[in-house]
């Protein structure tokens, strides 16, 4: 039984050899909720809360109750000899003051991408190209964005931002592997992909330019530093940071290793990956702060209405 995350809210059953989705969107913000919080007993107050947010039903408990029973039946019982080590595993369980979904032995997709992507990074350093096969293998665990459609509660939105966040520093790792075990030409056209796909994301520009450089194409290397600017500087209102503009003159002035040489990407040891870290942990803490306010809201709005109800 593996349970997913890493796309729309899913459950594997390799017994059965069948794929679970819930079909209302309460029941997959009810399930995303629970596996986030696995092992976690959630009360009834954030379960609502997440379910439906500002507009909860008048009779809310019951129509928690109508959906943990829907669940329940849903989640697939393993009978005995099925070689799950137990005659039957309840998956969510009642423990006050709420609800706690139980893995047991089951894991999910969420902890297999982090495994992977602590593998790959582990591996970096002295065997990048088998780096890059790690790391390209977490990464074919996602299925589309992280909780799709499991609503927009604060517990699966805030989880959701911080797995997105690491599947771009597991890109990240992937390509600086794959430029220190030569691979330039083949990653160029994947990044420059993702910088269409992520034209705010600056370490991407950067490994482009560094993978076109490589392939002997400083033209194009500069142009890409020349469209970063422009869409930095109309979107944002700001100038590439440091990393990137020393990038550009890094190739400008024919500093960079060139095709062939040794994969090393400038930097990979010196000031790059602080500020990306930097750039990383300010985003998270934006992230985090922005729901941390929407939070505080939500339930200042539910206290009055209660105590207006009374």
């Amino acid at each position: 039984m593996e349970f997913g995350i890493l796309g729309p809210v899913q459950v594997f059953d390799e017994h059965a050899d069948m794929r679970i989705t819930p079909a209302g969107a309460k029941q997959r913000a009810l399930l995303g909720t629970l596996v986030v919080k696995a092992g976690q007993v959630v009360s009834p107050d954030r379960l609502v809360d997440e379910l439906w947010g500002e507009h909860p039903p008048v009779n809310a408990a019951n129509a928690l109750q109508t959906h943990i029973a829907r669940l329940r039946r849903l989640l697939p019982v393993h009978p005995p000899g099925s070689g799950s080590g137990e005659s039957h595993h309840e998956w969510l369980v009642t423990r006050p003051p709420g609800y706690a979904l139980r893995l047991g032995r089951a894991g999910t997709d969420a902890q297999r991408f982090h495994h992977l992507t602590a593998r790959g990074r582990s591996l970096a350093a002295t065997d990048p190209a088998r780096s890059a096969e790690v790391l390209r293998e977490a990464l074919a665990l996602w299925r589309g964005p992280a909780l799709e459609g499991a609503g927009r509660g604060t517990i699966c939105s805030t989880e959701a931002s911080l797995l997105e966040e690491s599947r771009l520093i597991a890109l990240e790792m992937l390509y600086d592997a794959c430029l220190r075990a030569g691979r330039a030409g083949e990653v160029a056209g994947e990044l420059a992909e993702l910088t269409a796909c992520h034209p705010l994301h600056e370490r991407f520009y950067e490994l482009l330019m560094t993978a076109l450089h490589r392939c002997g194409r400083q033209a194009e290397a500069l142009g890409v530093y020349d469209r970063a600017r422009r869409r930095l500087v109309h979107d944002l209102g700001v100038e590439p940071g440091p990393v990137l503009r020393g990038r550009m003159e890094s190739i400008r002035h024919q500093q960079d290793p060139a095709p062939g040489g040794t994969g090393e990407t400038e930097g990979a040891a010196g000031p790059h990956p602080l500020g990306a870290e930097v750039a990383r942990l300010r985003h998270r803490i934006e992230v985090l702060s922005r729901q941390q306010r929407e939070l505080a809201d939500r339930f200042e709005r539910l206290a009055t209405d209660r105590a207006a109800s009374r």
